[in-house]
């Protein structure tokens, strides 16, 4: 007995001086070398496409200053249901975590047995008594350890994806806001061409009954303006669905009647865009693919510890006492022992190794799923800052064809009253305000948009972040 408590005690101090045995995960420097790809990219250089230079800004959902773009987002942060779903996704890998943990420690259990044995059933049920056991598995090799370190990555990813998720939906929620606005204002413009064109079928018809007219000029005008009429109906059915596309995001029954601000906020200022570097170090999906790296590091420690012997160790304590049958002659209450289990794979077919290939696999894939997310985003920013600059181009000449067409519709009108032009050129010169009236808004819609893009591509919060905490999901030894 003193030899076998020698050995369990030994084993027991094993299992704990392994207790630092596994190793770290790749850092998120390591995973782009190991990437390859990103191995060539100078990511500490300026964006190519031009962005102000200093660190990006939080909340800038604010920016717009406008209040109920801000309580729409609010509303939809605590009624979106995609949104529920990844919350509840988070919540559950952080119970895996809490699984994973609990194999770390040991197990106690109660087993009490106790019956009247009537003759002729079970001999057990003759038998009274209680037994308290425990049993342990020392982590000698890390394998439990590499395990709740990858659920504890999975956990840390699911949190980021969740940060993600709310960003993308304040983004969505930022640009049906402004599209539902220029809607509203296109039904604006439309309506007022509708009018100048209904005074033209008035004054087509005046003229023709006076004499200078004739009944082609009529029959051009009232065509002219069916045609803007029809015009307006689609941009009503657009406008009703942007409001539906909204009311959905907020959870709500998409019945197209939330109100829509009647005009388009004012862009903000250029911000600035900071380095490429920090973007993949910031941007919540990024933060993820890191993680989900990290997950698949420890799944192969796992893996490679699960080809090395395990040990159990296990005790108990136990009172039983019988009526009927006859015990030991040198049986005592209560009694107890301890004892330990070995299990060392041999021969398992070539699953383990098998196996191990596996998890080296998905942690390759993970590498390379990171890198293609990378190049992505980086696509993003790019996109964003040069679409800005082409829309801030394309904003100012369509400010001065407006002022333009303008101009020369009120020639044509005045031309066509005192008889100098024919009607098709006036119809010719509204159809030409409108496009060109219709044109700036949708880029100064789009510019409110690509303004949102380009936040959520740097990866600035929409909203002021909380007061940086322990990291969640860290991986220990």
């Amino acid at each position: 007995m003193p030899s076998r408590r020698i050995i369990l005690a030994g084993l027991a101090g094993l299992g704990l001086a392994a207790g630092c045995a596994t190793k770290r995960p790749p850092t998120s420097l390591e995973i782009r070398q190991q990437s390859g790809t990103l191995a060539h990219i100078a990511l500490t250089n300026p964006w190519k496409a031009g962005a102000e230079a200093g660190p990006v800004a939080d909340n800038w959902l604010a920016s717009f200053n406008d209040a109920q773009l801000n309580a729409l987002v609010a509303e939809a942060m605590a009624n979106n249901p995609d949104l529920r779903i990844t919350a509840v996704r988070v919540e559950e890998a952080a119970q895996y975590v809490e699984l994973a943990k609990a194999a770390l420690r040991p197990t106690v259990n109660l087993l009490g047995v106790g019956g009247l044995n009537m003759g002729g059933g079970d001999i057990s049920s003759a038998l009274q008594g209680v037994s308290l056991g425990v049993s342990w598995e020392p982590d000698l090799w890390g394998r439990i350890r590499y395990g709740r370190n990858a659920y504890q990555a999975t956990y840390a990813s699911a949190q980021a994806d969740f940060e993600f998720a709310r960003q993308s939906l304040a983004a969505t929620m930022a640009k049906g806001w402004f599209t539902a606005s220029e809607t509203y204002l296109q039904i604006q413009i439309t309506e007022d061409i509708i009018r100048s064109a209904q005074d033209l079928v008035s004054l087509a018809e005046k003229r023709w009954t006076i004499g200078p007219g004739n009944e082609q000029d009529v029959a051009l005008a009232r065509a002219n303006l069916e045609t803007l009429q029809d015009m307006a109906v689609q941009v009503r059915l657009a406008h009703g669905q942007s409001l539906r596309a909204i009311e959905l995001l907020l959870g709500r029954y998409p019945a197209a009647e939330l109100r829509a601000r009647q005009d388009l906020p004012t862009l903000p200022s250029p911000i600035p865009a900071g380095l490429p570097l920090e973007m993949l170090e910031r941007r919540p999906d990024m933060v993820a693919a890191e993680r989900r790296v990290a997950a698949a590091f420890n799944r192969v420690g796992e893996s490679k510890a699960a080809r090395l012997p395990r040990i159990s160790l296990n005790a108990n304590v136990a009172a039983i006492q019988s009526d009927i049958l006859q015990l030991k002659d040198n049986f005592s209450n209560p009694t107890g022992g301890v004892g330990a289990r070995l299990v060392a794979p041999i021969y398992q077919g070539g699953a383990l190794v098998t196996q191990v290939r596996i998890r080296t696999l998905e942690q390759k894939e993970a590498v390379a799923q990171y890198a293609q997310l990378a190049l992505r985003a980086l696509g993003d920013v790019e996109t964003a800052l040069a679409t800005t600059q082409t829309l801030d181009a394309r904003a100012q000449l369509l400010r001065d064809a407006v002022k333009n067409n303008q101009r020369a519709l009120a020639l044509a009108q005045t031309s066509y009253r005192v008889g100098k032009a024919d009607l098709r050129a006036v119809q010719q010169q509204q159809l030409a305000v409108l496009s060109a009236r219709v044109s700036l808004l949708h880029v100064e819609s789009e510019q409110l948009a690509q303004r949102t893009n380009l936040h959520l591509a740097l990866g600035g919060s929409f909203e002021h972040p909380p007061t940086p905490q322990a990291a969640v999901g860290t991986t220990r030894p």
